[in-house]
Parts: C-alpha cells; structure tokens; sequence
C-alpha cells in the first residue's frame, strides 16, 4: 500500500519508519521544508528515538520513504493516510484546532475514493465523526462511510521507546462505521505486531486514550495531595507509598514538582470539553498545577526569601533522559523566580546553550553553584554532579536516586519535606 503520514516530527517520523520497514511504501508530509529536506536527505531531523536515525537512512536509500510539503499530492496517491498534528489548548483552555483543520483540508483536497483515513491525534470525544469526517467529505466531494473510510486509533507511546512501544500496547481501532474499523484494523495489522483492537466505534477509541491520560492525572494529583499531608503530619509519604503499592490493588503514582508534557496536561481539558461535569479531573489540574509554586515556596521559606538570590535550576525537560520541554513545570518555576527577584541558572544536558538563554534563565554547567538548588528532573548526566556547593536542594522527582550532598546540607523531597 501507499500510506501518507501527515506530520514528521518526534511521532510523525517513527511512524512512517514503522509503516515503511513492514513494507509499504510511505511519504511523510510536513510544513517545515527543513524537515522534509533532511529527510530526503536520509537523514532524521528527530533527536532521542533509539534506532530512528539508522531506520530513515536505511529506508530512504531503499526507495520506501520520502517527504514532501505537498500534503494534498501525497493524499492524492495513497490508499492510507494517518494524522499526525496537534491538537493543542488555547489560553481558556479549548481545543485549538488550527494545525489539524488545515492538514484535514489539505488531506480532503486530494483525497480519493477508497482511501483510509485515520486520525492519531489525541482528540476530544465525537471529533472524528462530527469534525474532521465532514470535513474531508466537503474538501472531497465524497461521502465519509461510503467512498472512503474514517477511523481513530490513539497513540499510545512515549517518546524515547517508541519502537518498542508499538510491540507491546495494543492497538485501539474504531471507525465512524463498521467499515472504517475493518479497514484500519487490517492496515494496523500489517505494521504491527501487538494485538490490534477493535472497538464499537471512534467515540470509543477516542475515549479511551483521555481515559487513561485523565487517569495518570488524577493519579498523580492524589499523590500529590497525599505527600504534602504526610509531610505536615510528619509522615514519610514516598516510603507509605511503596508500602501501600505492594498491595497489589493499590497503584498510587510519585508525587512531583508537576506534570508536563503534551498529554497529561492536556487531555483532561480535551475530555472535559465534552464532559464539563466531570469535578474530579478538574480538581486534579488544580493540583497538579499548583506544584511547581510548592516546591518554589519550600526553598524560599528555607532562604528566608528568593529576592537577590542566585537559584541553580537542573532540568528544563518534564521528563528524565528525554529533549522534551513542552508545558514542562520548569517554565511556571522560572517566571516564578523571576517575579520573587532571583537569578535563575538552568542547566540541562539535552538542550543547546542557546536554547537555554531563550528562556530568559542563564547557562548553567556542571556543580551547581547557588544560594539553593531546584532539581527538576533526574537526567542520567545528574547524577554525577556534586551539589554541595549548591546551598539547600529541593528534590522535586523523588525517587531513582539522592543528590550528592555534603553532611548537614538540607535537603527537601516532595513528600518528605525538609531533612
């Protein structure tokens, strides 16, 4: 088969690569004529993803992947076309469907008869079916169900491992009829070896995928919740939790300076959107949001106040070992800061100095040197730094592994408060 994948960034690209080495011959598509060159190219413009470098070499010599920014061309000649942009929030927190509604109209234009279409973007629940169905069918001129095929199958990856998250997850499929399943049930079982499931319908398999965000999120919102009250009542919350979790029905997640990313501060709204009285999932984004002020209040208490004082920042990404800064709780950490009158130093191995400087924070190399030091994500480079010399730490990803601290040093870890 032809398959089209719109979108080539850190998804988008691992899975035209997937498409292609199960044979089928794939172009990506893409905006950025820079990514499309590079891929060209045979090289990959998409840092952090074992394996993903030698993959697009290999395929791109072979003939079964190219990149184009003429999405309506590409469209034109496949029989597969899987979405790939995003769907990101706006500052009210709806929906911004600005990317995805002109890859979707740029999809339609070419678009024909007996092509498959397939949206991965997480999405609120109804906007295969209601939204983007129409839409195709009126860029095309065809009718959604019968001329071609429509269908929602969530991602369900973590970026750094996706490869081998796609052997592992099962694969949930649902159509906009029982036609749109079948067709993208048989094209994920030609590109993948987990289980293919599929579903009642795309209401379902969109709901899905916000089901189990909105879990990690409330989750975690709990946790949160939790170790700042053992912390009061002089509990030490992270060794409770093991405890608790070895019960096997008990699941309860690390509490943090926050949670980042595109997923999980995200999703919860997007289901939200459609379900307005959900309280929980609500409640849980206020928690988990408020986060990074804790942590930022904890050392300002422990410095007798931040203004005038030289805060060392380790860890821009919201996640350990991967390049990934997106609604990161370092950013509310660094304004922050900035608003108490300190002097940011951030330091993260994954980002250029460039990038750094960009936040409005200054370069920070190796020890860290400060009146204190917020640890906002454990990279493996870390591990190895002396924080000593940093004044009082606070640990804002208990667990993996201490800081390196000198006797007598103070030490503050969500959950367990100072020591």
């Amino acid at each position: 088969m032809k398959v089209a994948v719109v979108g080539l960034g850190k998804l988008g690209l691992p899975l035209a690569c997937q498409y292609a080495s199960h044979g089928h011959d794939v172009t990506g598509c893409d905006l950025l004529q820079e990514q499309v060159d590079a891929v060209n190219r045979g090289e990959c413009p998409v840092g952090g993803e074992e394996g993903l470098a030698n993959l697009t070499a290999a395929l791109v010599a072979d003939g079964k992947l190219r990149a184009t920014t003429d999405t309506t061309s590409a469209s034109a000649e496949a029989d597969v076309i899987v979405m790939i942009p995003p769907v990101k929030l706006h500052t009210d927190g709806s929906a911004d469907y600005g990317m995805m509604d002109r890859a979707t109209a740029s999809v339609g234009a070419g678009l024909r008869r007996g092509a498959l279409v397939v949206y991965e973007t997480t999405l609120p629940v109804g906007d295969t079916r209601q939204r983007f169905a129409p839409m195709l069918a009126s860029a095309s001129g065809l009718t959604a169900g019968t001329d071609f095929s429509v269908a929602f199958s969530p991602e369900r990856v973590f970026m750094g491992r996706i490869f081998a998250d796609l052997k592992s997850y099962p694969k949930i499929v649902g159509g906009i009829n029982p036609a749109s399943t079948s067709a993208a049930v048989a094209f994920y079982r030609s590109v993948l070896s987990a289980e293919v499931i599929g579903v009642a319908n795309s209401e379902t398999a969109e709901f899905v995928k916000l089901a189990e965000t909105t879990y990690r999120d409330v989750n975690i919102a709990l946790a949160n919740e939790m170790a700042r009250a053992g912390e009061r009542l002089g509990v030490d919350a992270i060794e409770a939790f093991e405890l608790a979790n070895s019960q096997p029905f008990s699941h309860i997640h690390s509490p943090g300076a926050g949670v980042g990313g595109h997923c999980i501060p995200v999703y919860p709204k997007l289901l939200m959107s459609r379900a307005p009285e959900l309280r929980i999932p609500a409640l849980s984004r206020l928690i988990n949001d408020e986060m990074p002020q804790v942590i930022v209040d904890a050392l300002a208490a422990e410095l007798g106040g931040l203004d005038g004082r030289t805060i060392a920042v380790l860890g821009l990404s919201f996640r350990n070992d991967v390049k990934e800064a997106t609604l990161s709780p370092t950013w509310p950490v660094l304004a922050q800061l900035a608003s108490a009158g300190a002097r940011a130093v951030l330091h993260d191995p994954w980002f250029t100095a460039e990038e750094i400087t960009a936040t409005g924070a200054e370069v920070g190399e190796g020890d860290p040197v400060a009146d204190g030091t917020l640890l906002m994500a454990k990279h493996a480079p870390f591990r190895d730094l002396d924080f000593a010399r940093g004044g009082p730490v606070v640990d804002g990803r208990p667990g993996g592994w201490a800081p390196r601290t000198a006797e007598g040093q103070r030490v503050y870890v969500v959950g367990q408060g100072w020591r």
